[in-house]
């Protein structure tokens, strides 16, 4: 029976290596390293291992003497030590590299030696070759090579230790540039060859048969995933001596051209039929034009230059010692890759179908009634899962039945916007969210006169008309950003067109809404998130039935809002608004002192609801006469 420990085990190439220890017949346990902080990340991985019983999480970590792990009944209990964790990416600061490519590797060693363990498996990379040009074996390390980056530097003095210390016996693995499985695509994020992928989809548009030529890009080396695992898994209990390395890897010269031709295939774009004898020129990341134009086509500027490797690697020795088992050719599985990059990791892949709702993660606030569960069951109506926030979880709980009745997908998420705690922990319960309503508010019909001692009226409307929607924008943004594509939809009022009195508390809160929404939209637009405001005319609500004066004027329903609010997250539209609404703009753009006198004369024609003030509406004739005689009297007096 056999013994692992395992660093990294929560990582790509971890979770699938210990997938492959737990499944074979010998094995008895697996402990695997756990930082403190990331026991619910190993938890998530536990639930897809086979036998998730034989696997004992240990705390400690990488940057710690000896792990920071207390040996105890670990003693001569290890037989092997697989030393995965590492950093991955040219772009980290070369402290990070430091930290955990060389002092995890120191630590791993300390640890193995306090176990005594029988053998510790050093997970190197093909980076230790750096810009030696030609073939590099698996006898090969220091053949006066260069490192051009921190992690090329930091992983070939990794090896170096593992290689001068005489105190545990070792292996080594050098893994080329490891791609998604070979039979699901699956993968953890893009890298290597996958940033070819954005610039060949735009390609397929292109006729198919339209041949391309291009400058010599160079050499690479690839092999999926499950090829690694699997090599490893086999050649760590080999019978081989102390010190034999493995190439995981492309056995010989493997052209970057052929591997972008495989995905051209994939994705159906036309192919490099020629190359011209000339390279790339190296470009630094230090350059800002060229680095500018690489972000924005999702490209580090730090990863271009190692795109093209000047070494040939030769596993020779490897292939030999699996049985003459190589890693499949690139191209027949890269149709494979390609699609699960497409339905996972494309950057854009929101945008394929941003004006389609299904499967699009969409919250609502004051979802329980009105414009939200009209909205609510117009989008789980058009395949959208809907997130249905409010105070009133009863209510939520009838929406949510409604739209599974209907077939949709719904859930319920009651909160007091107003509590900063509340939304705050709503967030972390939403997750991932493609589109925000920020409908949710309080509307307040009082005159100015009447509220000169009411400062919390507008202190009440703001909190949750604009402090709330904010706060929830501001915590959701972050992922939006991440993933390159958000709606976000903010309701205000066709009040805001017209400056209809008595709504100075509720017009100020949306204006600041609104406000923020067009000034948050100018930034965002280059991150693939669109704000919107709908200005809603008035809308026959529970809101607005306390308040008589709204009786005799005509609204519009809740299911017609809702259609606006369909249009703003189904369109990149800045404004979504009635005709009656410009109108009004238009007039008050254009003839501001009769807009003036009009609202005036629609605000004496019209009584207080206030229950301190309740009035009745002036009589029509005397407010005409008025209307016309002040203007004219008052001129006199200039």
């Amino acid at each position: 029976m056999a013994t692992y420990f395992v660093t990294g085990a929560t990582g790509f190439l971890g979770r699938r290596l210990v997938e492959r220890l737990v499944a074979r017949p010998g094995t008895s346990a697996v402990h695997v390293l756990v930082r403190q902080r990331s026991v619910d990340r190993f938890t998530a991985a536990a639930r897809h291992w086979s036998r998730p019983d034989l696997v004992v999480p240990v705390i400690g970590d990488l940057g710690e003497p000896g792990l920071g792990v207390a040996v105890g009944a670990l003693s001569g209990a290890v037989d092997h030590v697989v030393h995965l964790g590492a950093v991955y990416d040219f772009t980290a600061p070369e402290a990070d590299n430091q930290r955990a490519n060389v002092d995890g590797t120191r630590h791993a060693l300390e640890f193995a030696e306090a176990v005594g363990a029988g053998l510790f498996h050093h997970v190197s990379s093909i980076a230790v070759a750096g810009d030696h040009r030609g073939r590099f074996t698996e006898r090969d390390f220091d053949l006066g090579q260069r490192h051009h980056s921190p992690y090329h530097a930091t992983k070939f003095a990794a090896e170096r230790l593992v290689r001068e210390q005489d105190r545990v016996p070792f292996r080594v693995y050098r893994p080329a540039a490891v791609v998604g499985d070979s039979r699901t695509g699956e993968m953890d994020k893009v890298d290597g060859p996958y940033y070819f992928l954005p610039v060949l989809t735009r390609l397929a548009r292109l006729p198919k048969a339209l041949p391309l030529v291009l400058p010599n890009l160079g050499g690479t080396n690839v092999v999926p995933v499950d090829y690694v695992v699997d090599a490893m898994t086999q050649l760590m209990h080999a019978d081989a001596p102390s010190g034999t390395t493995y190439h995981l890897t492309h056995n010989g010269k493997q052209r970057v051209t052929d591997v972008f031709n495989a995905l051209a295939a994939a994705v159906g774009a036309p192919r490099v039929r020629a190359s011209l004898p000339v390279r790339l020129p190296r470009l630094r990341a230090t350059r800002p034009v060229p680095a500018a134009v690489l972000n924005e086509l999702g490209v580090p500027a730090e990863v271009l230059p190692h795109l093209d490797l000047p070494t040939v690697f030769d596993s020779t020795a490897t292939v030999e010692a699996l049985g003459g088992i190589e890693p499949p050719g690139f191209a027949s599985y890269a149709d494979v890759l390609v699609r699960y990059w497409a339905e996972h990791l494309d950057p854009e892949r929101a945008w394929r179908n941003s004006h389609s709702l299904r499967g699009k993660r969409i919250v609502i606030t004051g979802a329980s009634s009105g414009i939200g569960r009209a909205t609510a069951l117009a989008v789980g109506e058009r395949g959208a899962i809907v997130l249905l926030v409010a105070r009133r979880q009863a209510e939520l709980e009838e929406v949510r039945a409604e739209i599974e009745q209907g077939g949709g997908t719904a859930s319920v998420h009651p909160c007091d916007l107003t509590d900063s705690d509340a939304v705050d922990a709503l967030v972390k319960d939403l997750g991932v969210v493609d589109m925000l309503v920020n409908n949710a508010g309080r509307s307040i019909r009082r005159a100015v006169h009447l509220s000169v001692d009411r400062l919390h009226d507008y202190e009440r409307t703001m909190a949750l008309n604009y402090f709330a929607p904010l706060r929830l924008t501001l915590g959701l943004l972050p992922g939006m950003r991440a993933r390159g594509f958000g709606r976000i939809v903010n309701v205000t009022t066709m009040g805001l067109q017209t400056d209809t009195p008595r709504f100075s508390a509720y017009l100020a809160s949306k204006a600041a809404l609104e406000a923020f929404g067009r000034a948050a939209g100018r930034e965002l637009l280059t991150d693939g998130v669109i704000t919107c405001a709908v200005r809603m005319p008035l809308v026959r609500t529970p809101m607005i039935r306390a308040t008589d004066a709204y009786k005799a004027i005509p609204a519009t329903s809740p299911q017609s809002a809702a259609k606006l609010v369909l249009r703003a997250l189904t369109s990149e539209t800045e404004v979504v608004q009635r005709s009656e609404g410009l109108a009004m703009e238009l007039l008050r753009v254009l003839a501001p002192g009769l807009a003036r006198q009009v609202l005036n004369l629609a605000y004496r024609l019209t009584g207080e609801s206030a229950p301190e003030a309740r009035t009745r509406p002036e009589r029509p004739l005397p407010v005409l006469a008025t209307a016309l005689v002040r203007p004219l009297w008052r001129g006199l007096r200039r």
